[in-house]
Formats: C-alpha cells, structure tokens, sequence
C-alpha cells in the first residue's frame, strides 16, 4: 500500500523498505484543454545534487537530451510530448545502491518546454503526481499528488531523494519557480 504524501512531508524510502535499490520515478500530469490552441510539452528532469544542494557538473542535468548520470544509476526513460493517457508520463529508473556517495540529493522536476512563448503555465496543468515504485515487484511506494496550487508558474520541483544516515528517503517540495527549465539550472549551479 502506497503512503500518500502531503506538500513537505518527509518519508523514509529504503528503512521501511529493507533490500530496496532498484526505483522507478514515474511523473505524470494532465492538461487543460483551453490552453490557447498550442500544444503543451511537459518534461521531466533530474538534477544530481551535491551537499551545497548544487549539481557539480553539467552530466549532473538529466533529461531528455542526457538520459544517463550518475555513472548509470539514473537512467531517464525518455521525452513524452503530450502527456496524454493515464499513468506515468515520464519515468526515471535509479538504482540507489549505486549513485555515487559524491551525490547526496536527487531533485525531480517538471517544466513546460516553450511556457512563455506558448502563454503556458501550471495553473492549465492537473492531475500532477510523482510516484516511486520498486522495479522488481511493481509496487508503488510512495505518491505524491501535487495539488492545483500553481497559476503562473512554468517549473516545479515536485520532490527529491536524499541521503539521511545512510538511507534514502523523499522529500514532498511541490515548489513552483517562474522561468521555466532557466531558472531551475541556474539555482541549481549550472551555465544557462
């Protein structure tokens, strides 16, 4: 049974889950269909972080252009371009025995490719989740539904993974920033 998380809460991932390596993190959102007649091209990616909370190189930016960090740990599933249909959108697979010690938090994200030029944003966005399930039984594990809080925001962080005492756990941020996938890289230490 899935624990469902609230906007902060914190959860442990591998203590409550003993043996747990093998992860997929799947997102997935709807859109609203009054959205101006463009199409929305939502996109997930996965900042590997340090312990100043900033990523040390530009193959710490996974997504769909670099589908592969961490030295294989993260493997990013690919760029869905219309979010249309039930469950996942866009998944990651992290294998957390794996991700190198110099990387202490994995941050998920979901922005909209072109917002500004399209007149978008996460207030025509619903139904967004992030969920983490185990690779090898299928089993959800976790869900984080992020609510319909958003109006002009064009980026969100919907939550990370984080080293704690030597486990894992996740962290529920549903934090909105203006400035698409831009504002994002650069708060995470990266050349725009």
């Amino acid at each position: 049974m899935a624990i469902n998380l609230s906007k902060g809460q914190k959860v442990d991932l591998t203590k409550t889950n003993p043996g747990l390596s093998k992860i997929v993190v799947g997102l997935g959102w709807d859109t609203n269909k009054y959205d101006g007649g463009n199409d929305f091209d939502l996109d997930s990616s996965v900042f590997l972080l340090n312990g100043q909370g900033k990523c040390s190189a530009e193959t710490d930016f996974i997504f769909y252009n670099n589908t592969t960090g961490a030295n294989g740990a993260v493997v990013h599933g690919g760029d869905n371009r219309t979010g249309e249909g039930e469950g996942d959108d866009e998944r990651v697979r992290v294998d957390l025995n794996n991700v190198p010690a110099s990387i202490e938090k994995i941050a998920f994200t979901i922005t909209i490719h072109e917002a500004e030029q399209r007149g978008q944003n996460f207030g025509q966005v619903s139904n967004s989740f992030v969920r983490i399930v185990n690779e090898q039984s299928n089993e959800e594990l976790i869900r984080y539904d992020l609510g319909e809080d958003f109006s002009i925001e064009t980026a969100v962080v919907v939550g990370e993974l984080y080293r704690h005492n030597g486990e894992w756990k996740f962290n529920a941020i549903g934090s909105g920033y203006q400035g698409g996938l831009a504002s994002l890289v650069k708060d995470f230490g990266l050349d725009v």
